[in-house]
């Protein structure tokens, strides 16, 4: 059987909160709501949350609560899913996407910049593949960031969890993100002020907007496991940089001296194109995926209907075309651990 580049993390503790719902027919929000949003509060140590139906909702909660003005221009990443894109722009806004640096997969304080001199008023930042940027220079350009944490929940720079830097921090809870619970997301502020605004902004929210209880029940569980699935994470993360290390080809590794990424995946950046690799790795029965796919540099930056301003980011392009994920889940086993691994080494 071939191993799945991606899989959720349901086991039976899940299924079982999800059959309690059926059995109770409490499937709309209600109680298990509120419990994922108290759990959320306690790890964050933030002092309120709210659970929606998707990401772009809580996007478009997080705009709201800062007062943005239509057809003000946000930044977004080259790299972050293009449901980021859609959702500005359905919201009223322009999105302004911006280049990433190779090395650290994140936007950089000069790209920031230039983006905040084309007119960004606010920078949604994609914590892509779990890693962190350097906060402290982005806060230098002085405009409100969104953090998507969707997956890099389990990331922080010292004692400071992802989440906790930025004005508003996404939480996403889609089939490929830390937490798999079929969709839905949180929407949190580390600052009391900004807070209180969301929590007015949420009070009188439709039924609609909220997350439903068979959704909550799955990703309240899994938060509960958060912590010893990231433990599973990190020793099949330590295992295949041992693995690559005797290959040509190399890993992103979390810059900064105190910062600790989230172990989302296993991307490897390749010296040369992704099409052999890929190859290679199906012949021994494990999907092999570029890292990048359904981003904004793939769905806006390539071919004759390239947008002008996503195709000119040039780096993004480059890791589209040559970084790709290698599976890496907390289900995945010992056995399908060890063949990874040897494929990883030997890679062509």
């Amino acid at each position: 059987m071939k191993i799945q580049t991606y899989s959720s993390t349901i086991r039976r503790k899940e299924m079982d909160a999800v059959l309690t719902c059926l059995v109770d027919e409490k499937i709309g929000p209600g109680e298990l709501n509120g419990r994922l949003v108290q759990t959320v509060k306690e790890f964050f140590g933030v002092p309120g949350a709210v659970a929606l139906r998707s990401p772009a909702i809580a996007l478009r909660y997080a705009f709201s609560c800062l007062g943005l003005d239509s057809g003000s221009a946000v930044a977004l990443s080259a790299l972050a899913p293009d449901w980021q894109y859609c959702a500005v722009k359905e919201a009223g806004y322009v999105p302004l996407v911006v280049d990433v640096e190779p090395e650290t997969l994140m936007v950089s304080e000069e790209s920031l910049d230039n983006a905040v001199r084309n007119g960004a008023r606010v920078f949604v930042c994609h914590e892509t593949q779990g890693f962190l940027p350097d906060f402290e220079t982005l806060k230098n350009a002085n405009i409100p960031i969104i953090e998507d944490i969707s997956q890099s929940a389990s990331a922080c720079i010292g004692e400071q969890k992802a989440g906790t830097f930025g004005s508003y921090a996404v939480l996403g809870l889609e089939q490929n993100d830390l937490l798999t619970a079929g969709g839905g997301a949180v929407l949190f502020s580390s600052n009391m002020r900004n807070w209180t605004v969301l929590k007015a902004q949420s009070e009188n929210a439709p039924l609609t907007d909220k997350l439903p209880d068979m959704n909550a029940a799955l990703a309240f569980v899994q938060f509960k496991e958060l912590l010893r699935n990231e433990e599973v994470r990190r020793e099949l993360h330590t295992g295949f940089i041992r693995a690559l290390m005797q290959s040509r080809h190399k890993s992103v590794v979390q810059k900064g001296e105190n910062a600790v990424s989230a172990v989302w995946s296993f991307p490897v950046l390749l010296s040369s194109g992704s099409r052999d690799v890929i190859q290679y790795a199906a012949k021994k029965d494990i999907e092999v995926q570029p890292a990048f796919s359904d981003t904004i540099i793939d769905r806006r930056g390539q071919g004759e209907n390239a947008e002008p301003g996503v195709a000119a980011c040039k780096n993004a392009a480059s890791l589209l075309l040559r970084c790709v994920d290698f599976p890496l889940y907390p289900r995945l086993g010992q056995a399908n651990a060890a063949k990874i691994a040897k494929v990883l080494a030997t890679l062509p």
